[in-house]
C-alpha cells in the first residue's frame, strides 16, 4: 500500500512540474502591484484555466500523499527490524586496544592438574 502510494507522489511531483512550467506568465505579476498596476495581486483573473484547473487537482493530491507519506514514517518502528539486527559483539577485556577482543582459551578434553601450591 505504501509503495503505491509513493509511485503516486512521484508521478504527481513530476506532473505538477510540468503543469507549472506550461503555464502562461501574467505579465508583471507582483512587481506590477508595487508599479501601481491596475490587476489584483491575488485575484480578479476570472474563469480558472485547463492548466489551473490541473494543477489545484494536482497540489491537492501532492499534499495528500505527503501527508499520508508523513503519518506512515512517524508510526514505523525503525528501518532495521529486530529479528534481522546483528548480535552484540563482547565486551574488549581491560587494556586491550579499542575494537579488539581477547581470544577465547582454547578447549581440550584433557583433565585439568590442580595449581602448585608454594612451599612455606
Amino acid at each position: 500500500m505504501i509503495t503505491l502510494v509513493t509511485v503516486l507522489h512521484v508521478i504527481v511531483c513530476v506532473v505538477l512540474v510540468l503543469v507549472i512550467l506550461l503555464q502562461a506568465g501574467k505579465g508583471g505579476g507582483m512587481g506590477a502591484a508595487f508599479g501601481g498596476g491596475s490587476q489584483t495581486v491575488f485575484g480578479g483573473r476570472g474563469a480558472q484555466t485547463f492548466l489551473g484547473k490541473v494543477t489545484s487537482a494536482c497540489a491537492a493530491i501532492f499534499m495528500l500523499t505527503s501527508l499520508t507519506l508523513a503519518y506512515h514514517a512517524s508510526h514505523t518502528s525503525s528501518v532495521v527490524r529486530p529479528d534481522l539486527a546483528p548480535a552484540p559483539s563482547p565486551s574488549p577485556q581491560p587494556g586491550a586496544p579499542a575494537g579488539t577482543t581477547a581470544p577465547a582459551p582454547p578447549q581440550s578434553d584433557a583433565p585439568t592438574a590442580p595449581a602448585p601450591t608454594a612451599p612455606k
